[in-house]
């Protein structure tokens, strides 16, 4: 059995963990219980209704967070010549050439917290796939982080506003973060709406039946907020959730 310190148990009597709760009062009753000392990060877990063994049913995609994520983002590009200056001239922390990639691939080196990459790169980044991949750095193209040259300015810019990649695990949940306690409610609801319109989107044709079983809001010390799936704000992701 889980043992859960006072602070949790405290905060588990402020609501009725067997009911479902709109959007909006479960944004305010995660704010009112995340009172850790530190800024605690406020997430949506989804448990879907994904085959996660089947590659048609596997959810991947990314979504521009409004008000982003409350840290700054250290974007690391995989170019070289005109894609590189380009890109450093978009605001990227570090442009990974030669150097760089022998460095991470001898030392694991993984200071930052997003990668992109021009097609050409990929031969070279893919020698770099079981370090990168372990840590949901690898890029991707099905997750928009493998770009054209002329896509490159705009794709740093979206991560250093605060693109949020998701995907799921092998059990078929998702984890999303949502942003901090210390943002106003207007802020969380935002960027949790586009979270959920964002995971509406990307159903997988191949799932049939229940799409989205089971969404929670938590933070990092507070016990999680069912959330009602016919409630208005959560209309795209119930209308999904029937087939």
């Amino acid at each position: 059995m889980t043992q859960h310190g006072k602070r949790y148990t405290t905060a588990a009597k402020e609501f009725d963990r067997d009911s479902v709760y709109s959007l909006q009062d479960a944004v305010t009753l995660i704010k009112k219980m995340a009172n850790a000392k530190f800024d605690e990060t406020i997430e949506l877990h989804f448990r879907l209704g994904i085959d996660p063994r089947h590659s048609d049913q596997q959810v991947r995609s990314t979504v521009l967070l409004p008000h982003g994520l409350g840290k700054t983002v250290r974007v690391l590009v995989f170019a070289e010549g005109e894609d590189a200056r380009a890109a450093e001239a978009a605001g990227a922390d570090i442009i990974a050439d030669d150097e760089i990639i022998n460095r991470i691939m001898k030392e694991s080196w993984l200071d930052f917290d997003a990668t992109l990459a021009v097609p050409g790169m990929m031969p070279k980044v893919g020698r770099l796939g079981r370090i990168l991949g372990t840590r949901g750095l690898m890029p991707n193209p099905k997750a928009g982080t493998v770009v054209q040259p002329e896509d490159l300015a705009r794709a740093v810019q979206e991560l250093k506003a605060g693109r949020v990649e998701f995907r799921n695990d092998k059990t078929g949940n998702l984890h999303v973060p949502v942003g901090k306690r210390s943002f106003d409610e207007t802020r969380i609801l935002e960027n949790a709406q586009a979270i959920i319109d964002a995971v509406n989107r990307v159903k997988p044709s191949a799932v049939k039946g229940i799409y989205v079983k089971r969404v929670v809001l938590t933070s990092t010390m507070a016990p999680g907020v069912r959330l009602d799936l016919t409630n208005a704000a959560m209309k795209s992701i119930g209308s999904a959730s029937s087939s």
